[in-house]
């Protein structure tokens, strides 16, 4: 849809800025918290629903706490209450239609057929869907490789911060990127090598503010815009040069 504005804008040479969509990456890396690191993850992909541009999709965790991360992720989906918000104290509340809902569970089971492991949720009741973890991924399984737009949360593993960065540049959107850890130098070297609009450190990836530029790269959008004085007027005011002189200049000719 967003390219279709573009390029209906493009024929009528009419500025357009895009937000469009995002597979966003958290990084955990080996010093990590992993509580709070939990914490984090659980929040940026369930918060409503993960039905936000900016949610966290993919879980790229350290091989060191891998294992203890899922787990502790697993056991914290299965804990959050789902419902009505409008009768009762929930987490979780319904998803937009059956569409979506279908939507999603299509990637869900078809990443577990293909192999994935299903730590938590991947059930649904009505448009009201468990908080679902994934384990045992690869880069192929649809539920990460695609934008869900649901409560997903797939977790892969690596090994360095090479693997790290190439994981989490392998994908064609570029929105919004958070990095754990205990050394903040070092993940701001780390997230130098990844191509986003957005980087959170010591974050997950769900995070705007009015005064703050929005926006992302790739197949995310066409930048900055919206958010702060400065980049509205840069997005959207167009420039024109005048020249002024007492009187007429003598030319040669």
């Amino acid at each position: 849809a967003g390219r279709r504005v573009g390029e209906a804008a493009a024929r009528h040479l009419k500025r357009a800025h895009l937000e469009l969509g995002g597979n966003s990456a958290l990084i955990v890396l080996d010093d990590a918290d992993l509580d709070l690191a939990v914490s984090a993850g659980a929040w940026g992909s369930f918060l409503h629903q993960g039905q936000i541009c900016m949610t966290t999709g993919r879980h790229l965790v350290h091989e060191s706490l891998a294992e203890s991360y899922v787990e502790q992720l697993a056991g914290k989906a299965d804990q959050l209450p789902v419902g009505d918000p409008a009768k009762e104290q929930v987490a979780l509340g319904p998803l937009i239609d059956e569409r979506q809902r279908d939507k999603i569970h299509t990637l869900v089971t078809a990443s577990v057929d293909a192999g994935a492991r299903l730590a938590a949720g991947g059930r649904y009741d009505g448009l009201f869907y468990r908080p679902t973890v994934l384990a045992d991924i690869t880069t192929d399984s649809p539920a990460y490789a695609q934008e869900v737009f649901g409560p997903v949360a797939p977790v892969l593993t690596f090994s360095d911060l090479d693997e790290a960065a190439t994981l989490a540049g392998q994908t064609e959107y570029g929105l919004s990127l958070g990095i754990l850890s205990r050394d903040v130098m070092r993940a701001m070297a780390l997230a130098e090598r990844i191509p986003s609009g957005i980087v959170h450190i010591n974050d997950q990836t769900v995070g705007d503010e009015a005064v703050a530029p929005f926006g992302g790269v790739r197949a995310s959008g066409t930048g900055s815009r919206f958010g702060g004085a400065a980049a509205n007027i840069e997005a959207f005011t167009e420039t024109q040069w005048l020249t002024v002189q007492g009187d007429i200049t003598r030319y040669p000719f």
